[in-house]
């Protein structure tokens, strides 16, 4: 792996029963999730999970129920703790830590943000936003200076003395949200953080999300089984399936180029136009004499792109890296063609 994976899960295995340690050569011998249920009595949650995740980027991982995509994101913290194989953060090996290792690890170092946050019912927003600080000994001036800032942020301004009892499901999950990011943590989990939300407020969080994670410059892993969330937030994407990882990359690659029919079939509705960008399509064979006033950026999603061709006019864009040198021509015709070409699978 390499170097600049700043989490590194190798060689997982999650296995539930009576003795998980006794089936564990079943399971590397390739026994499937039912046989190793319906025989002997234990079940894979996962099963050999290897993945590098690199430092202040959103990774996600993606699946339908029971997919091991929320018991995955347990061995972060170590709330679980796997059968076999280990998971290094920053260099060290946590699932090794003793109980007052791991326990200082969570503190410091991670932030949990999961669909059921459990706010404690007797204290207010504010207390519940800043109960991290509290515990790690942060004065109580400093600790509800920083809750403040991160209520107002999700936008729950004015809410600062309610209980959760007195919320909406929405507003319980933001205040959620709001206590992960004033422990400041570098890690932050999230575990379908977004999904009791209206469409709107939902997408309004998801840019805020991205938005924070370039200004703050944290390592974000983000669990959804909603496929358009993912392609919005991800930086890279993984997706699971019966607690193997079935395919993993960026937006662009899931979608253009999916591993076998399941990932066909998950991204089938997607809207092709708002994830490919423009340096996948464009040609790079350049008539250097080509300047006109329809000017793309090679991240531009070819959806953007399309606007600002089609409304200049013309039929061809210029394709400006961010010093203003032109690396590309993109027309119309080959957007169209990218987004209603079908799309095969590589294999099955």
């Amino acid at each position: 792996m390499s170097n600049k994976e700043y989490i590194q899960i190798q060689n997982i295995n999650k296995i539930f029963g009576p003795n998980p340690e006794s089936v564990l050569d079943l399971v590397a011998d390739g026994i499937g999730k039912s046989e190793l249920q319906s025989k002997h009595n234990h079940v894979l949650a996962l099963q050999d999970i290897n993945i590098g995740i690199k430092k202040n980027k959103i990774q996600v991982f993606m699946g339908l129920s029971g997919s091991g995509k929320s018991t995955l994101i347990r061995h972060l913290n170590q709330l679980i703790h796997p059968t076999s194989g280990n998971v290094i953060i920053d260099g060290e090996d946590i699932t090794s830590m003793s109980d007052k290792e791991i326990t200082n690890f969570r503190r410091n170092k991670i932030a949990m943000g999961f669909q059921k946050f459990a706010l404690l019912p007797h204290r207010t927003v504010l207390s519940n936003t800043y109960f991290g600080l509290e515990i790690r000994g942060v004065e109580k001036k400093e600790r509800e200076k920083e809750a403040l800032k991160w209520i107002d942020r999700v936008g729950l301004n004015g809410f600062e003395n309610y209980y959760p009892n007195q919320l909406s499901g929405g507003m319980q999950q933001r205040v959620g949200l709001a206590r992960a990011l004033t422990n400041d943590a570098p890690i932050l989990l999230m575990d379908e953080p977004f999904s009791a939300l209206d469409p709107l407020i939902r997408m309004d969080m998801q840019d805020m999300l991205v938005q924070l994670e370039k200004e703050l410059n944290k390592t974000i892993i983000f669990i959804t089984h909603d496929l358009d969330e993912a392609l919005r937030l991800g930086d890279n994407i993984a997706i699971l399936r019966d607690g193997k990882i079935i395919q993993e990359g960026d937006g662009q690659e899931i979608v253009l180029n999916p591993e076998n029919s399941y990932i066909s079939k998950f991204v089938s509705e997607v809207n092709r136009g708002r994830v490919i960008q423009c340096k996948t399509i464009m040609k790079k064979e350049i008539n250097q004499e080509l300047t006109n006033e329809a000017i793309v950026s090679p991240d531009m999603t070819i959806e953007e792109a399309a606007k600002i061709i089609t409304e200049s006019g013309l039929d061809i864009g210029s394709v400006l890296n961010n010093k203003g040198k032109l690396v590309g021509t993109i027309s119309v015709q080959d957007i169209v063609a990218s987004i209603v070409t079908p799309i095969k699978y590589k294999n099955d």
